[in-house]
C-alpha cells in the first residue's frame, strides 16, 4: 500500500469532499493504515496555526483528526483567505507572502506547482496513502491551464480519482457526466469510481439512473450515500449551519453572520450545552432579544465593523450591552470591542483609524507582523462572577493582526506566560474579548457562562460534565465513518487505491 494515493474531486462546491475525504481516512485509519490528508490549495477563512505557528485550512485539520494524526502545513501548503470579492491574502507553506488580486494570483500560481509536488511526495513516502481532495470542479475550462488543485494535481500524484455529485440539488446526472465530458481523454481516464452524496429516499428509485450513467460514462458508480446529520467542521462559509436552529434552551445565543466571518469552527460545541439555543443572524431584533451575543472572527475587522453600523446592528449591540446582556468577541470580534482600532499600513483597509463599539477600554494597532501560535493558559479573574472559574485551564490558538493597548480593564486570562492578557472583560462583567481560538472547546468555559447568565435569568439548572471538542469529534468521526462504509463499496474502493482491475457492479 505504501505510497498510493487517492483523490476526491466534485461536480461542484459543497458537493461534500471534504467531508468525505475525513469519512475515508477514519476508515483507513480503522483498518489499520497510516494514512493523511493534502489540499494543494484551499481557500478558506476557517484556518488553524499548527504548533509550528504556521498557518492551514482547518478541513485539513479536521481531516487529518479523523485520521488521527498531528496537523502539519504540508498537509495544506497553499491557502487562500479572501480579504473581498476580488483580493485574497496568499499564504504558502504556513506564511503569508501578502495580499493578491485574481487575476495577480492566475499568474503567480504555476510557480507553485514545484512546490506543491515536493510537497506532496515527501507526504507520501510517510504514510501507507494519502486522501487528496481536489477543489470546486476539475472542469472549470477557464481555469484549466492554470490548474494546481484539481487534474494537475492528480497527475502530478499519479493519483486515481474519485468523483462525487451531490443530488441535492437536482441535476446530478448532468453534472457528473458533464464534468467527466468536459475532461481531456487522458484525464476522463483517471476517474476510476463515481459517488452519489446527500440522497433522500428510497435508493431503489435511483437505481436506473445509476445503471444508465455507468454506461454512458463507462465508470463504476461506488455507492450513494445518504443525506446525514453528522456535525462536522465546515470548509467555509458555504454551510447550511448559518440557517438553522440549535438547540432548545432558555438562554438565547446569537452569532453576528459577519460578510468575512471566519473561525465559526470555535462555536461548534455551543449548542451541546443543554440550556441554549444558538443562531447565526444578521438581524437587528435577533440581536436585540438575545442573551448571549457572539461576534465571531473575521478576516477584514475595519470592513465588517462598518457592516454593523450599515445595517444598525453596532446600535442593537449597545442597546444590548446597556441591559446586561453578555457581549462575547473573538479576534476580531474582540477587536471590534475596543475603542479605536488604528490601520496606519492599511493592513485591513484604506482607512486609517476608526472607532470601535467602545465597550471594552483598549484600542488596537494593526502591524504587518500576524501572530499566528497555539497557546495554553489559565483563567484567573480578581473580581465578579468570573472568580468562579478560576485555575480552569485552556487552550487553543491564535491568528491574528494587531497589538492592544490596555485602558481600565479586568483581565482574565493569562496565556503563554505573557505580561500583556489573554482575554479581558469589563467591570460590570457583561463584555469579554479574547484573541483564544477554541476557546470554548473543553466546554467548561462556554458553561460557566451560561451558568452566570442562567443565574442573572433566575433560572436554576442542572449542570452535566460537557462534551469536549476531542470527544465530539471522535464521536461524530466514527458515525460518519460507519454511514460512508455502509454506503460505498469498500472492496471497490480498496481496489482502486491499489490500483487493480475493478469488478463490474450488475445491472438491473
Amino acid at each position: 500500500m505504501k505510497g498510493k494515493s487517492l483523490m476526491l474531486m466534485g461536480t461542484a462546491s459543497s458537493v461534500g469532499k471534504s467531508t468525505l475525504c475525513a469519512a475515508l481516512l477514519r476508515i483507513f485509519k480503522q483498518d489499520g493504515l497510516r494514512v493523511a490528508p493534502f489540499k494543494a490549495q484551499n481557500m478558506s477563512l476557517n484556518a488553524f496555526a499548527t504548533k509550528e505557528g504556521l498557518e492551514m485550512g482547518r478541513a485539513q485539520v479536521t481531516q487529518a483528526e479523523a485520521a488521527g494524526i498531528e496537523p502539519r502545513v504540508s498537509m495544506n501548503p497553499v491557502l487562500l483567505k479572501p480579504t473581498s470579492d476580488h483580493k485574497s491574502q496568499v499564504i504558502v507553506n504556513g506564511k503569508s507572502i501578502g495580499t493578491m488580486s485574481a487575476a495577480d494570483y492566475e499568474h503567480f500560481k504555476p510557480q507553485l506547482r514545484t512546490m506543491i509536488k515536493e510537497t506532496y511526495d515527501a507526504l507520501e513516502q510517510a504514510y501507507d496513502a494519502v486522501v487528496i481532495e481536489g477543489a470546486g470542479s476539475p472542469a472549470e475550462i477557464n481555469l484549466m491551464a492554470g490548474d494546481i488543485v484539481n487534474m494537475s494535481m492528480a497527475r502530478a500524484a499519479n493519483a486515481p480519482v474519485l468523483l462525487i455529485g451531490d443530488i441535492n440539488p437536482g441535476g446530478v446526472f448532468a453534472s457528473l457526466y458533464g464534468t467527466v465530458k468536459l475532461l481531456p481523454p487522458e484525464d476522463q481516464a483517471r476517474i476510476k469510481g463515481i459517488i452519489i452524496n446527500k440522497f433522500r429516499g428510497d435508493v431503489s428509485i435511483l437505481a436506473p439512473g445509476l445503471d444508465m450513467i455507468e454506461d454512458l460514462l463507462d465508470i463504476p458508480v461506488l455507492g450513494v450515500v445518504p443525506w446525514t446529520n453528522i456535525d462536522m467542521e465546515d470548509e467555509d462559509s458555504v454551510t447550511e449551519r448559518f440557517e438553522q436552529r440549535h438547540g432548545t434552551g432558555p438562554v438565547h445565543v446569537v452569532i453576528l453572520r459577519l460578510p468575512h466571518i471566519s473561525n465559526f469552527t470555535d462555536f461548534a460545541l455551543l449548542a451541546k450545552e443543554e440550556n441554549v439555543t444558538v443562531s447565526y443572524t444578521t438581524h437587528v431584533s435577533d440581536v436585540e432579544n438575545a442573551d448571549i451575543i457572539l461576534l465571531p472572527g473575521t478576516k477584514n475587522t475595519i470592513e465588517d465593523l462598518l457592516w454593523l453600523r450599515k445595517y444598525g446592528l453596532a446600535e442593537a449591540i449597545l442597546r444590548a450591552a446597556s441591559r446586561n446582556a453578555l457581549v462575547f468577541g473573538l479576534c476580531g470580534g474582540y477587536q471590534m470591542l475596543g475603542n479605536h482600532l488604528y490601520d496606519p499600513l492599511h493592513i485591513e483597509s484604506d482607512i486609517p483609524e476608526i472607532a470601535g463599539l467602545g465597550l471594552l477600554d483598549f484600542s488596537v494597532t494593526f502591524h504587518e507582523e500576524k501572530t499566528t501560535v497555539q497557546s495554553q493558559g489559565t483563567l484567573h479573574c480578581s473580581q465578579g462572577w468570573m472568580q468562579e472559574l478560576n485555575d480552569l485551564p485552556l487552550t487553543g490558538y491564535e491568528i491574528h493582526n494587531g497589538k492592544n493597548t490596555f485602558g481600565d480593564i479586568v483581565p482574565f486570562l493569562s496565556l503563554n506566560g505573557q505580561p500583556e492578557p489573554g482575554g479581558i472583560m469589563n467591570r460590570q462583567g457583561n463584555v469579554l474579548g479574547s484573541y483564544l481560538h477554541g476557546i470554548f472547546d473543553t466546554g467548561m468555559f462556554w458553561q460557566g457562562i451560561v451558568r452566570h447568565v442562567l443565574a442573572e435569568k433566575g433560572i436554576n439548572a442542572s449542570h452535566a460534565v460537557p462534551m469536549t471538542i476531542e470527544a465530539f469529534r471522535e464521536q461524530e468521526f466514527d458515525r460518519l465513518a460507519a454511514i460512508v462504509r455502509q454506503s460505498l463499496d469498500m472492496d471497490q474502493v480498496y481496489r482502486i487505491l491499489r490500483g487493480e482491475p475493478l469488478k463490474r457492479r450488475p445491472h438491473g
